[in-house]
Order: structure tokens, then sequence, then C-alpha cells
């Protein structure tokens, strides 16, 4: 049996309060191919009847598991090469200058999916900032996926994840062939920790970051949930941090939390520090 139009609606109202991920009818389809093992596994013998359970026992793991599964996962190492270029060139220069007397950094992958993002980061940091490798930094990777980020932690990845964005001479610096796999070589692994997150209210137990890569999210987010966020990771940043969002988005309606600066062809947010103004904890 198909799923109705109500049940549809259903399914997208609540990946939209588990997650606020967005998901416009238009995409229906994809509940059929991501949520059919999910169902099976539940015991159900089609989806509609998998919406009846969710109905009926408001099951919380089974809730969550459905926000998973929509959520979109993909990533690649060194995606889109100009944020990348424009952190080599001017924003962890300056961090390094702002913390040469801690010497410690911390830096936020948000919404990490299996991993590249923040291993790009620590692989850009080793090559070319050695400098660092006296400091304490840490990369920290968060996901709304549980089975994401314990593929991240595994640090493995076939040769067509491997071949997306990583130019060979640092596949063979930074990573070793294990079978049919690459692995991430230790002294990039133990820069990088993954932890499970909710965009949505789950940041409690993170640190204060002096970077927020924050790319190719918000366009999943409804707008009130949009300026939530802002608010958010504003709480979560040093007062002299950087935000970096996607190529195509823009911390619109939170002009009284961010200011942008641009360089390298390239947008960046600061937070704005005025009296009166939410504070980075």
């Amino acid at each position: 049996m198909a799923c109705t139009d109500s049940d549809y609606a259903y399914l997208r109202e609540l990946v939209l309060a588990q997650s606020a991920n967005l998901i416009d009818p238009s995409r229906n389809a994809l509940f059929d191919t991501r949520l059919t093992p999910i169902a099976r596994m539940a015991g159900a013998s089609n989806l509609e009847d998998f919406v009846n359970i969710l109905k009926a026992d408001r099951p919380t793991h089974l809730h969550r598991a459905v926000a998973e599964a929509m959520t979109i996962n993909e990533t690649s190492f060194f995606r889109d090469l100009k944020p990348f270029e424009m952190l080599r060139e001017v924003i962890l220069p300056r961090l390094i200058e702002q913390r040469a007397g801690e010497r410690r950094l911390r830096l936020w992958s948000a919404a990490s999916s299996t991993g590249q993002e923040a291993y790009s980061l620590a692989m850009l940091i080793a090559e070319h900032f050695p400098l660092l490798a006296g400091w304490d930094v840490k990369i920290v990777g968060t996901d709304i996926s549980k089975q994401v980020i314990d593929y991240a932690r595994r640090g493995k990845y076939r040769r067509l994840e491997v071949n997306r964005g990583l130019p060979a001479r640092m596949l063979l610096k930074y990573l070793h062939r294990e079978g049919e796999e690459w692995e991430v070589a230790p002294a990039i692994r133990a820069m990088c920790e993954f932890h499970y997150a909710n965009l949505c209210g789950g940041l409690n137990n993170l640190p204060v970051f002096d970077l927020v890569m924050l790319r190719n999210v918000l366009l999943y987010f409804p707008q009130q949930d949009r300026r939530s966020l802002f608010e958010d990771v504003y709480r979560k940043m040093m007062p002299a941090g950087y935000l970096v969002l996607g190529n195509a988005e823009q911390a619109e309606d939170s002009t009284n939390l961010f200011e942008v600066e641009f360089a390298l062809n390239s947008y960046f947010y600061r937070p704005v520090q005025k009296e009166g103004c939410l504070g980075p904890e």
C-alpha cells in the first residue's frame, strides 16, 4: 500500500520537528527509498504501516531514525576550494596570532557528516601550519546522524570518496591504504573528534570555538530556525572567532550578531561585540 498525502505530510512534520530539516513535498519519493529499510526493521510490511506505528506508539528511537535517514549527508574532502584558501591565507594566520599566548585552538565542523570536512581541516593545518604541532588543537565534528558519526570516527574511506576533492599528493601523505579502503593517518585523526549533536538544541555540551564551519546546512532550515541556530552558534563562539558559511548562504536576520567580511572572493562572519547583544559564553 502506498502512503497518502497526509502520511507524507506527517513524515515531513516529524522530520521538521526532530531536525529542522524542511523537506519539500516534491521530494516525497525520498521517504519511500530511505525509510523502507527502517520500516522493515520495525516490523512493518510497508511504509503506510510504518507511519501508523509512528503515529500510534510515538517511539522516540524510531522518530530519531526517520530524521537521521532523511538528513542529507553529502560531503567530500576539501569541498569548495575557496573557503579552504581563505582559511589558509586569512583566517588561520589571524587565529594563530590571536591565540599565540594560549597556544590553543578549537575548530567546529557543524553537520560534519562522514568527517571529510574535519579531516580536511586537519590536513590543511598539518600541511601549511607545522608550528601548530606544538599547540593544543582540536577539531570537533558534529552531526545529527549517529550512523555518519560512527563512520567518521572509523576514519576509513572508499576509493570513490578519496577521489572526490583530495589531491593525490595529500592522499598519499595523509592516508594509508588498507585493502580496498584508505585510512586517515594517526596524526590527522588525533586532531579530530566526532560527536552526535542536534543543531536545533543539542549544543550545550560543546565547548566555545575559535572557528565554526557551518556550510551547506542552512538550506534545510526554515527561516525561524535559522535565526535560532545563529543565536546558538553565536553563544558557542569566542569573541574574536570566525564563522564560515556555504558559498550560497548568508547570515540573514542576524546582523545584530555577526558582521560580514570579505577576503579572497569569499565571505566570513565575525561576532558583533556590543552592549545589549547576546554574548558568547
